[in-house]
């Protein structure tokens, strides 16, 4: 099959993980006859010192005709204390989203069997703990009518959904639960906001043409003390974009490390696959970062992108057990840790001997 990758490496750790990433992309491409093409283009911090935009229109077009995307970080520090940026890296990333119509966000989160002992939570609750979260990721607080009045002294951020919205990515969460275990939780404050009651009515109306699946509701504020409480509980959450950011990240920590989690951006165009952490520039350019989450979103691009479930094992194998032999970065190490590279290395020969 052939391959055609947008990569985009980003800022901070952004270019080293997608460096390690990118030899187990290699490694699988020609360990099961793939014809793979890629190009490089610029996004974040790093597109708005060379050229003003942090999502360009060059890197858009490149995006636009590739298969997918492969995506490392995005932020810089001197963006971040500044509030009156006119222009930010993270304005890129809204405008991937939206021109690209990324309207789904996919985080799984499973637990590593030798890393148990890692999770703050104990060992009981996490173990076997393995569901998906879906969230909307082009509607909502972040994309509705926002501004300041009174001469700035009040400041206002208004959250739209539109039926359409809500429908189709209530679509693909029950795509997901058919696929899983039959069980979806939508996750709203239906108690509180209109948006909420929305999303609730609509979900409503679309239970009864999934009969084989559970259909349950849950207000955020409940569902961010059962994902602690009882992760093993979730099969798939779906839930509306900041709901979702927020509780992604919660979830996030249950593996123990924010470096091992991958996800999946579904969109209209194409797909985004990234590391859902951030772009880390205290550990830019020190080769101590943890690639193992950008490598797993290489393997949701081949599952999802590309319908090649063999190739996305074989990542996966291969990060199981870079973890089980403890070939692993610093962040993780029990003793003797490794470089980012040597981890990246490790994984992609390992694809191409087993």
């Amino acid at each position: 099959m052939k391959l055609n990758l947008a990569i985009l490496p980003g800022d901070g750790i952004g270019p080293e993980i997608i460096e390690q990433a990118m030899k187990t992309v290699k490694a699988v491409a020609a360990k099961f006859n793939h014809e793979l093409t890629y190009e490089y283009a610029l996004t974040g911090a790093i597109a708005i010192d060379k050229v003003g935009n942090p999502y360009p229109d060059e890197t858009h077009e490149l995006c636009m005709k590739s298969d997918a995307v492969l995506f490392g970080a995005i932020g810089d520090p001197k963006f971040d204390n500044n509030p009156k940026a006119p222009v930010r890296p993270e304005q890129g990333l809204l405008a991937m989203r939206k021109k690209l119509g990324l309207y789904a966000n996919i985080r799984p989160v499973e637990t590593f069997e030798s890393l148990l002992h890692k999770s703050p939570l104990r060992r009981e609750l996490v173990e076997g703990a393995d569901f998906v979260c879906i969230r909307e990721l082009t509607g909502g607080i972040y994309f509705g009518e926002k501004g300041r009045k009174d001469n700035g002294n009040t400041a206002f951020d208004t959250n739209t959904y539109t039926r359409a919205e809500i429908e189709r990515i209530l679509e693909l969460a029950y795509q997901f639960a058919a696929k899983r275990n039959k069980k979806l939780t939508v996750v709203d404050k239906a108690n509180v906001l209109e948006s909420s009651r929305l999303w609730r009515e609509v979900a409503q109306e679309m239970a009864p043409n999934y009969p084989d699946i559970k259909t349950e509701f849950m207000f955020v504020d409940n569902a961010a003390m059962q994902i602690i409480q009882w992760p093993k509980n979730f099969d798939v959450m779906v839930t509306e974009n900041m709901f979702g950011d927020i509780l992604t990240d919660e979830a996030s920590v249950i593996t123990g490390s924010l470096g091992l989690l991958p996800s999946a951006s579904i969109g209209i165009h194409t797909s985004v696959f990234e590391p859902i952490h951030g772009s880390y520039p205290q550990a830019a350019g020190k080769d101590i970062a943890n690639p193992v989450a950008t490598i797993l979103s290489a393997a949701m691009m081949f599952e999802y992108a590309f319908n090649l479930m063999e190739e996305g094992k074989a990542i996966r194998n291969a990060v199981a057990a870079s973890l089980a032999e403890g070939i692993v970065t610093v962040d993780i190490a029990e003793g003797k840790s490794y470089k980012t590279s040597e981890v990246g290395n490790w994984i992609a020969e390992y694809i191409r001997t087993h």
